[in-house]
């Protein structure tokens, strides 16, 4: 999102800043800003990512359990629904790297498990999924990078959470 610090960001062995709006489409970001609209219903905020990106809403919100919510206002939706739907708008990307903050936060236990499969779907179809989280995430065979001073503890067997990681 930034310019590199140092060195270069290669796209299959080509400058990604290059062209950055060709970069960017191969880009889903998720922050801690849900970006709902509170007036609109779940079906209408999505419908806009859905149409640039040639996506099907309807299909998203039923890989997030969102389809008896979609025509509630948004301002209704619960912390953790608000964050399915951000979840969603990433999925309507289409984008092969998902950059996602804290994907899990305000995700109950059953939320968590559509998460499992989210990811497990995207990286079988040759997704990347980059994630900074204080928590275990459902995502087997994954490497972990400890920030400097972070405490360097595999989570999954601390918490005895199987094969997470």
């Amino acid at each position: 999102m930034r310019k590199p610090e140092g060195g270069h960001v290669l796209w299959s062995g080509i400058d990604a800043l290059a062209d950055r709006t060709a970069h960017a489409e191969r880009v889903a970001y998720l922050g801690h800003q849900d970006a709902l609209k509170p007036g609109l219903t779940l079906r209408e905020n999505l419908a806009l990512p859905a149409r640039a990106a040639g996506s099907n809403p309807e299909q998203a919100m039923e890989s997030l359990d969102l389809l008896p919510l979609a025509d509630l206002p948004a301002r209704m939706l619960s912390a953790g629904q608000k964050r399915r739907a951000a979840l969603a708008r990433v999925v309507l990307s289409r984008a092969p790297l998902w950059l996602l903050d804290e994907p899990s936060l305000g995700l109950d236990t059953r939320s968590i498990g559509l998460l499992e499969t989210l990811f497990k779907t995207h990286r079988e179809a040759g997704g990347i999924v980059i994630a900074t989280t204080h928590v275990p995430l459902p995502l087997p065979d994954a490497r972990t990078l400890a920030l400097p001073g972070a405490i360097a503890v595999d989570a999954a067997e601390e918490l005895d959470m199987g094969s997470w990681s």
